[in-house]
């Protein structure tokens, strides 16, 4: 996957989990309020991912 995909699938998941995180508090389920803290962080990692892509093409672009 292109850096640019995984970026956008992180900050897709992020997204997803915020609204689950929301929902969970709004409705006081605990379950859906946790999905929605490890998608956020799953959506944290894939962005890192692109982020660490783009670098190393930088990085062999430049030598």
């Amino acid at each position: 996957m292109s850096s640019t995909g995984d970026k956008v699938k992180g900050m897709a998941n992020e997204a997803v989990g915020n609204v689950k995180q929301g929902v969970g508090k709004a409705t006081d389920n605990t379950k859906l309020e946790v999905e929605g803290k490890v998608q956020e962080k799953k959506g944290e990692a894939q962005q890192a991912v692109g982020k660490a892509k783009d670098a190393v093409k930088k990085a062999v672009d430049k030598s």
